[in-house]
């Protein structure tokens, strides 16, 4: 997979990464188990920084797209697909309404326990 960074962009570099790699995994172009590249080996293809990488990366880790295992770098999770993605997205958005119009984290969670 080829990774393009805008260095002149308002989104952070990490941000950028770690959405080209939900949309792929959404439209199927990084496949469930498939391998990223090394941290490393991404910083110097795009002349960025190794730590910014393993922001993309942890933020893919903690939203259930990558799994990262030391001395086997990242990979796509089995169970991530295009629905996982699409859940991830809904979530951020929901967030972001609520801290929008004041309400709590707790009160969201309990909407959506009413709901389920």
């Amino acid at each position: 997979m080829l990774f393009r960074v805008d260095q002149a962009s308002t989104v952070s570099i990490a941000e950028q990464l770690a959405v080209q790699v939900r949309a792929a995994v959404a439209d199927g172009t990084l496949a469930p188990g498939t391998r990223l590249p090394p941290a490393r080996e991404l910083a110097s293809a795009l002349d960025i920084n190794m730590h910014t990488v393993l922001r993309a990366y942890a933020q893919l880790r903690d939203d259930g797209i990558l799994e990262m295992r030391q001395g086997r770098g990242a990979s796509v999770r089995a169970d991530a697909g295009a629905g996982t993605v699409r859940l991830v997205e809904l979530a951020d958005a929901l967030l972001a309404e609520a801290r929008k119009l004041g309400v709590a984290l707790p009160e969201v969670l309990t909407l959506i326990q009413t709901r389920g």
